[in-house]
């Protein structure tokens, strides 16, 4: 193992040796290499004269660069938007990130985190906490109702078994018993268990309650209690789309932060959906535990750690994007902006289930709870999905998502509002012609 990743061994198991139990082989090996990059730092700083340390080119004192390429890019400068940008992120936006999760998480205010390491989106965000948490055979516990990705970054990826509880009761509330039974029985197993917690739930659009939540907290601590190790990831993907009053409004990870040591919390997010940036690829990774002793060291040392993965991976995500994003962030008209598009989407959130409350759709399909994000469900009674998927797409031009043999999946975030009623009459009108 190499020196650098044992010492970073040794301060996460200094401040909380069941962290150093979960990582994954990969986890423990992982590191930031000082080397090049080091010594790149170190010239920065002092190289006044020459610098020739990094692959990068210059011009006059400036970063070499394309007239053409610049040209499209005002009110942002070469050395902002070509150079490359550190495997941590850049710091402004790095600290940029964190004050707003205290801010849009109430919860967290007087806890300790860890500051947020950029990853290219969400996605690869995961697989990042794949190869450092994730051993083959660790169970991954998710809904029935999920994200198909999943599949590809865990199991397919990693080796991981996905087990799966039922997302909602017969009363359409979070299926806490469900939850809790699937939990209980895979901590019998094993010394460590994954939770991914997705809220709002892509594909369904439901996020829990506060006293569902809570219920979710209650569990994953006796768990930990019980001696297991939890690790608990939250994809905040659509974070603060929030379409109804008495849904949880702040991520489930401000609750779980620092509640026990053998449960560790770990926050994904990002620009993309929530800012509507999603060609930019600017996600987030947090770290919430209970630590003891150094905690800034610990949370610098799993820092480190992910930095590595992101080294080892893409090298950084994208310096003009984390620009674009920040100097977005810091702009006097980002607030009216933000609430200016989630009026929008909960209009079409509003439209959707006005509409869906006619009567005439109940012998073809129901909604699933839905209340919040870019997505909703049916289930469909009568016919298959995937037939009427390719009938619906086939015959009237209109796209959605199969899921399994009754769910279909709509995306109302790309509905204007006054086309609502047209899709789900045409939906309809293709349960008719599949009937027959």
């Amino acid at each position: 193992m190499n020196p650098i990743a044992e010492e970073l061994n040794e301060i996460i198991r200094g401040s909380n040796i069941h962290i150093y139990e979960m990582l994954s082989d990969v986890g423990k090996n992982l590191f930031f290499p000082r080397g090049i990059l080091s010594q790149s730092a170190e010239a920065k700083e002092k190289a006044h004269r020459f610098n020739a340390t990094i692959g990068m080119a210059t011009e006059k004192g400036d970063t070499m660069h394309l007239p053409s390429v610049m040209a499209m890019l005002r009110g942002i400068a070469p050395k902002e938007a070509l150079t490359y940008a550190p495997s941590f992120g850049i710091p402004p936006l790095r600290q940029a990130w964190k004050e707003a999760l205290i801010q849009k998480n109430p919860s967290l205010k007087g806890k300790e985190i860890s500051l947020p390491v950029v990853s290219q989106a969400i996605t690869h965000g995961l697989s990042v906490i794949s190869d450092m948490w994730v051993d083959p055979g660790d169970p991954i516990i998710l809904p029935d109702k999920m994200w198909g990705n999943y599949n590809m970054i865990f199991a397919v990826r990693r080796g991981a078994r996905i087990v799966n509880y039922v997302l909602f009761d017969g009363n359409g509330k979070f299926n806490i018993n469900s939850f809790e039974s699937c939990i209980k029985n895979e901590a019998q197993h094993g010394k460590k268990i994954i939770i991914i917690l997705n809220f709002p739930n892509n594909p369904t659009g439901y996020t829990v309650t506060p006293e569902e939540g809570d219920r979710i907290v209650d569990i994953l601590t006796d768990i930990a209690g019980s001696g297991t190790n939890v690790l608990a990831v939250t994809d905040d993907a659509y974070f603060g789309l929030f379409y109804e009053k008495d849904i949880l409004t702040e991520s489930i990870f401000a609750r779980i932060a620092g509640r026990h040591p053998r449960l560790m919390a770990v926050k994904l997010d990002g620009a993309t959906k929530e800012n509507y940036v999603w060609g930019l690829r600017v996600g987030f990774i947090t770290y919430g535990a209970a630590l003891e002793g150094d905690s800034p060291k610990a949370y610098d040392a799993l820092e480190r750690k992910t930095a590595g993965a992101v080294r080892g991976s893409i090298s950084n995500a994208s310096h003009l994007s984390q620009q674009i994003v920040l100097k977005s962030l810091h702009s006097e008209s980002f607030p009216a902006e933000k609430e200016d598009k989630y009026r929008i989407m909960l209009e079409r959130a509003r439209e959707v289930k006005k509409v869906l409350a006619d009567p005439k759709y109940k012998g073809a399909f129901e909604a699933y709870p839905f209340n919040s994000g870019y997505f909703m469900c049916l289930r469909l009674k009568t016919v298959e999905a995937e037939p009427l998927r390719v009938h619906l797409l086939d015959k009237y031009g209109v796209g959605l998502i199969s899921l399994g043999k009754s769910d279909l999946r709509v995306a109302f975030s790309c509905l204007e509002k006054e086309d609502v009623r047209e899709l789900f009459d045409t939906v309809l009108r293709g349960v008719r012609d599949l009937e027959q």
